[in-house]
């Protein structure tokens, strides 16, 4: 599932592409034909993501909601448009670009109220400027659950997924097991801060790097890492392999049914 970075550099793109336009919106695939009755012809004026949601808002207040889910994939391109292949939920054209969307969990029209009440149910996002992480923390200190869960529950930090949970708790050199309500607010302080800025850093650069600028391949003189998702890290998916840091065998976990991976050594556990 993609975390937040990559909805936010979607919602800039949706952006640039098609903000200010009147659209032609369809549903090939036909599930998605209602909504795009509503759209179709409409403006397209502004998108934005929370999270790993997607918003694009049009001139009579309505949103299109999309939520990608583990399947939901974008494409798009300058027009003509090509003829839709295959199970094509949404097809949105501009001016001078299409849009297509395939295999999302939620593709929807919202009025504001439930614009309002999608925006209520979700935590705090760090890339948004208007997100305030005392809000988060009042949710994480009032939690016996692991920092590891709190930071994948949406309700709590939104946008932030399996990578950034897992690469974040191991720079603060934080057990993943460590409740909630024993982090202090100078600890959060310092975690929201990094996930902020590693998060930002995915936005710009459309791929997750977590790790020093010491622990490059290139400073370490080792090869780069090979992955389907890409980007230098230090435990995401290396289980067995030799922490960065300190060499001890990165190891892996379940936790709130996702895959939990850190490093003994320097993530130690008070218990």
């Amino acid at each position: 599932m993609p975390e937040g970075h990559t909805i936010h550099r979607l919602a800039a793109r949706h952006r640039a592409l098609f903000a200010g336009q009147v659209v032609r919106v369809a549903s090939p695939q036909g599930r998605f034909a209602a909504g795009a009755a509503l759209l179709d012809g409409r403006t397209l004026v502004d998108t934005e993501a929370y999270g790993k949601h997607l918003l694009h808002h049009f001139d009579d207040e309505s949103a299109m909601h999309i939520h990608l889910g583990l399947y939901g994939k974008f494409a798009d391109g300058e027009l003509p448009a090509p003829a839709p292949v295959g199970q094509v939920r949404l097809a949105l054209s501009g001016t001078r670009h299409w849009l297509e969307l395939r295999g999302p969990t939620a593709c929807e029209v919202l009025d504001p109220v439930r614009v309002a009440a999608l925006r209520a149910r979700l935590g705090q996002d760090p890339l948004r400027d208007d997100a305030d992480p005392r809000l988060a923390y009042a949710r994480v200190v009032a939690s016996g659950k692991p920092v590891f869960a709190l930071l994948l529950d949406q309700t709590v930090v939104a946008g932030c997924g399996l990578i950034y949970a897992n690469e974040v708790l191991f720079r603060a050199g934080l057990a993943p097991t460590t409740p909630g309500r024993e982090i202090s607010p100078r600890c959060w302080e310092e975690l929201w801060d990094d996930l902020r800025a590693l998060m930002k850093e995915g936005v710009v650069r459309g791929r997750i790097d977590t790790v020093h600028t010491a622990h490059t391949p290139e400073a370490m003189q080792r090869a780069p890492r090979v992955d389907r998702h890409g980007g230098e890290v230090y435990v995401y998916r290396r289980t067995g392999q030799p922490c960065l840091v300190c060499g001890t065998a990165v190891i892996r976990g379940p936790m709130a049914g996702r895959n939990l991976y850190w490093c003994p050594a320097c993530q130690p556990s008070e218990g």
